[in-house]
């Protein structure tokens, strides 16, 4: 079985350097995800404190990882555009190298934290929205506490022929049904949906298996039995478990589904 991890960062701090035996961190990630049949593994930018770091790892593991490139709504003050500026410069670096994007992401809206940042966060994500079309990218969406005015943007740029995943999905069905009338649109679901009385589970009993990608947000919100500690991509067979207990099938239809709707969405090679 194979399986892609739609959506991780591998960048992060608690992947950086040499574990207790002296290994190196993202190349034991790498070997432990590899080993547990997850043979690609989608890197989510941030912005442009992290995009080096991210970008330089891509480029030392190829064959496993692939980029994203976008400004995270938790990360859009008021010098929004000099932001995108860097990271158009960063992107026409990547391509010069002869490389390419997954998608544009994370990028969205995130309201968690309050809004005051809110009409900044909706021009941002309006501005990356037109350049994902305008490159043929899908988008991945970054969406928390705005689930309203996200569907106004959206909306907003119906014509786009926008196509993406929601990562980490929070929101209910209905509201998926009303954005998946607006594009060709996925789901990604990590190891919220084992937590107890999670709502996504009802959400993913009612989605077909062609609406789902898998994803991790490691180090973040890992699956049971491992809640608590760092996720990794390893990891993604225990959410496909989940997933294949609460659709009322086998893991195999599930990694042979949400792998092909993963290549297909992000065009993967």
């Amino acid at each position: 079985m194979i399986f892609v991890d739609t959506h991780c960062h591998i960048t992060d701090e608690s992947f950086r350097g040499k574990d207790a035996a002296g290994s190196d961190e993202a190349l034991g990630y790498i070997q432990r995800a590899v080993t547990a049949g997850v043979e690609i593994m989608l890197q989510a930018d941030v912005d442009s404190t992290e995009r080096g770091t991210m970008l330089d790892i891509v480029r030392r593991f190829p064959k496993e990882l692939r980029a994203m490139i976008g400004l995270y709504p938790g990360s859009v003050k008021e010098n929004w555009r000099d932001e995108i500026k860097a990271m158009v410069k960063a992107a026409q670096a990547w391509e010069a190298e002869g490389r390419t994007f997954a998608a544009m992401g994370e990028i969205g809206l995130d309201y968690h934290e309050g809004k005051a940042y809110s009409a900044e966060q909706k021009e941002a994500l309006a501005w990356q929205l037109e350049y994902a079309a305008e490159h043929d990218m899908p988008v991945n969406i970054h969406l928390r506490d705005a689930m309203g005015d996200f569907l106004d943007v959206i909306k907003a740029h119906k014509s786009l022929g926008l196509r993406g995943n929601m990562h980490c999905y929070a929101g209910s069905y209905e509201s998926f049904m009303e954005l998946s009338r607006m594009g060709d649109w996925y789901i990604g679901v990590g190891g919220v949906v084992t937590f107890k009385k999670a709502s996504l589970a009802e959400v993913v009993r009612r989605l077909p298996l062609d609406r789902i990608v898998l994803e991790t947000d490691a180090p973040y919100l890992a699956p049971v039995p491992h809640r608590g500690a760092r996720n990794e991509s390893s990891y993604i067979p225990v959410i496909a478990s989940k997933v294949a207990e609460i659709k009322g099938t086998n893991l195999e239809e599930v990694a042979e589904a949400t792998t092909y709707n993963a290549y297909k969405l992000f065009n993967i090679k």
